[in-house]
């Protein structure tokens, strides 16, 4: 079943529920499926990879949020936030621990034959696209700045 008809259906349990912050995040999850199918050059269905990068987008945008929030001392922001993140996250495969994205960002540097700091172009490029929605970019690329220095 394609992500597109599992939040449709995820929806209608919230709706009968009556689980209001479920189905915000819910629509705000279906808006950006809807957004990317109609836009130029979208071609109707979205791809698997499309879908799993538009969740991953929405949760970043999320946790980046709950941080100026927390920062400003509104919590009753970063609540919000936070129970959307909760929701999106749930459709995201697992996320890998800091000490599994290490082995994978060393396997990583021994395929490509980085020597060191100057080819952090090339470990990040082939990192993100093995490690998509299973780590967040930030964290790929300290470490990778950590063992290539």
């Amino acid at each position: 079943m394609s992500l597109k008809s599992t939040i449709e259906q995820e929806i209608k349990q919230a709706m009968l529920n009556k689980e209001k912050d479920k189905l915000r995040a819910l629509r705000a999850i279906k808006s950006l499926i809807l957004l990317a199918e109609t836009e130029k050059g979208g071609g109707g269905e979205l791809s698997e990879d499309t879908e799993m990068k538009l969740l991953t987008k929405a949760a970043k945008q999320r946790r980046d949020s709950i941080q100026i929030f927390e920062e400003q001392g509104r919590d009753d922001l970063a609540a919000t936030e936070k129970s959307e993140l909760a929701i999106i996250e749930s459709f995201l495969p697992a996320q890998l621990s800091e000490a599994e994205v290490e082995e994978e960002v060393k396997q990583v540097i021994a395929s490509v034959g980085a020597a060191g700091p100057q080819d952090m172009g090339k470990v990040m490029g082939v990192a993100t696209k093995k490690l998509a929605g299973k780590a967040d970019g930030k964290m790929i690329s300290m470490l990778a700045k950590k063992l290539l220095s």
